[in-house]
């Protein structure tokens, strides 16, 4: 595990507690290194690994812990680790695929300390950040944030205002995003490229903590959310020259069943023709609860198809987290 932490930033881009207006080494401590053993059958085994390693952030007294659910999908092993060194295992409570986050409770006293949420909606282009990843201050980050706008991933994702930060952050996963008084504005996802004064820069994409809040309640219960499951395709999809390229196919998936082939371009849902790849989500989403028919019109060969895809549940293609 030392080998993980030995590297630093150079000392000046690292935050410094006389600059600040709020403790650093407090919330430091508040983000522990995450690491994850996933079952090689699982279904996410093949894109995501079997081995994950990240960051996630204590927001509760009793320990709970804020992270990016791609951590921690299907795993079987959670270990945790603080700054101080203590390690305890940790419990998969929930993963939600609507927002990309994941919940964790250590099976153990960490004595991390918690860190305070705040709102992404307060926080402007421009704005001064720090992206904290596990590993103290040599792993903090001075960031500002360069873009605030939708986001849409080809495994059928969509925000409708994501944070994008500068300059990138090596270890994205799970890291927490935090203003200048030191409050929680965001969870790290993905490393990025962004436009900034019309050039391209690497960047890393949060996932804005006010999404939390409204489904907390629901992410904490053992019963079925209240909301329905949106439509599932397993369909990756990607945008290239202003087309929508079916890149890669779930095995066993909705789309593979119903016939879609790698190199089909997606023209129309249910007879609506789509402009973007969020377009494109939200028109699946738009046509009820997970197992409705979806309708498309692809291209194919040169040639206009038809294809029903009978939509599902992605969860029931997971492996659930082992009970306590």
């Amino acid at each position: 595990m030392a080998e993980l932490l030995d590297w630093a930033f150079p000392a000046e881009w690292q935050p410094s507690e006389g600059e600040l207006h709020f403790d650093l080494d407090r919330a430091l401590d508040a983000v522990v290194m995450l690491r994850s053993e996933i079952p090689e059958d699982a279904f996410t085994a093949p894109i995501l690994g079997t081995e994950r390693t990240g960051s996630a952030v204590v927001i509760g007294e009793d320990g709970l812990m804020l992270t990016i659910g791609y951590l921690i999908t299907e795993a079987q092993t959670i270990w945790l680790t603080t700054n101080g060194g203590a390690v305890v295992a940790g419990h998969p409570l929930a993963y939600d695929a609507v927002t990309g986050f994941g919940l964790v409770q250590p099976l153990g006293r960490l004595g991390a300390p918690t860190l305070a949420r705040g709102t992404a909606a307060g926080a402007g282009v421009g704005d001064d950040a720090i992206v904290i990843a596990h590993g103290g201050r040599t792993h903090a980050l001075k960031a500002r944030i360069i873009a605030k706008r939708e986001f849409a991933g080809y495994w059928e994702y969509v925000l409708d205002e994501a944070l994008f930060t500068a300059p990138p952050h090596p270890e994205w996963g799970g890291a927490a995003l935090v203003d200048v008084h030191g409050r929680l504005i965001g969870i790290g996802s993905l490393l990025v490229q962004e436009a900034l004064d019309g050039e391209q820069v690497q960047g890393n994409m949060f996932v804005p903590v006010d999404l939390l809040a409204p489904i907390l309640d629901d992410m904490l219960k053992f019963t079925a959310p209240t909301r329905p499951a949106r439509p599932w395709l397993g369909m990756y999809t990607a945008e290239v020259e202003q087309q929508l390229v079916v890149s890669g196919l779930a095995r066993g998936g909705p789309a593979e069943s119903a016939g879609v082939r790698l190199g089909d371009v997606v023209i129309e849902v249910a007879g609506e023709r789509v402009t973007g790849l969020a377009d494109m989500f939200r028109k699946v989403w738009n046509l009820g609860s997970a197992g409705v028919d979806v309708p498309l019109t692809v291209a194919r060969d040169r040639e206009r198809s038809q294809v029903q895809v009978r939509s599902a549940d992605r969860s029931g293609f997971l492996k659930k987290p082992p009970l306590q």
